[in-house]
């Protein structure tokens, strides 16, 4: 019976160790350049700017990451945080800023962005300021431009442009060295490509994307391509008649087969891509 009582003890112990240990978050601060930083949670990214008098934030990615940021911030700087900026309304980059609102925080978003988390009820601060093309923003001598550069990866989605630094945030429409997300959902293929032309043009040097490695303009021009690639030719399956998995076999994509996830996610890109290409066109 003891012996009983002990394993079972044992093994309560070790599993509520192991649950504890798969819900720590691993959480980081990099420096990127000059008062730019680079906050991580798990796989998710922000950045936030420090300025003398106060600091701007984006991408709060979810309340808990919001706090330990909060923390940190508080903590190496000792500066209150005066805005929150999300890059667009998704849940799993927009929740938590109530934790920075909560302080007097001011947020800030497209106007579509604050119109969809009200909508889809985002567990986030509504943004107090919205715009519609661009906005641009000045804190303690600090200078940080807002674009809206078209539907992509969402209706509105925008970029953050970090000037002094030569660095743009860009969250999710820009992944460096992989595919697409999937199937694409809540994207528009066609503006996504207009997008990335129109981030082709923008004049910086650093690119952080709010997953994975940073990158440069080269990495945008690289998932330009992809992108062209993977619409234009699911666009001439489907005006040849042929079935989604008949495209799937026709379409080669191969020459970009060393980006992240290309043998799991090209095929769902392919699936995504021919639903919305179906959905769009008009055949005779």
């Amino acid at each position: 019976m003891r012996r009983m009582l002990f394993t079972l003890v044992a093994f309560l112990v070790m599993s509520i160790s192991t649950g504890v240990m798969a819900q720590e978050a691993k959480r980081d601060i990099a420096n990127i350049k000059g008062d730019l930083y680079r906050f991580q949670n798990n796989f998710h990214y922000s950045v936030f700017y420090v300025t003398p008098a106060g600091v701007i934030v984006t991408d709060p990615i979810n309340a808990d990451a919001a706090k330990w940021l909060k923390a940190e911030i508080k903590k190496r700087f000792d500066l209150p945080i005066r805005y929150v900026i999300y890059s667009h309304d998704h849940r799993d980059h927009s929740a938590g800023g109530e934790v920075f609102a909560a302080d007097g925080a001011v947020v800030i978003a497209q106007e579509r962005a604050k119109r969809t988390i009200i909508g889809e009820k985002r567990p986030t601060a509504v943004p107090n300021i919205t715009f519609n093309h661009k906005m641009d923003l000045e804190l303690g001598g600090k200078h940080v431009e807002l674009r809206y550069l078209g539907k992509n990866h969402s209706d509105n989605m925008i970029v953050m442009n970090f000037p002094a630094e030569r660095v743009l945030f860009a969250v999710d429409f820009i992944p460096v060295k992989s595919v697409a997300f999937k199937t694409l959902s809540d994207s528009y293929i066609k503006g996504w490509i207009k997008s990335l032309k129109r981030v082709e043009r923008m004049d910086f040097d650093i690119l952080v994307p709010g997953h994975g490695k940073l990158g440069t303009k080269a990495d945008v021009t690289l998932f330009k391509n992809y992108m062209r690639d993977l619409h234009d030719q699911v666009l001439a399956s489907a005006r040849a008649g042929k079935s989604l998995e008949e495209t799937k076999a026709s379409v080669d994509l191969s020459k970009y087969k060393d980006l992240f996830m290309f043998a799991k996610w090209s095929p769902l890109n392919i699936e995504g891509a021919y639903a919305q290409i179906q959905m769009t066109r008009r055949p005779n």
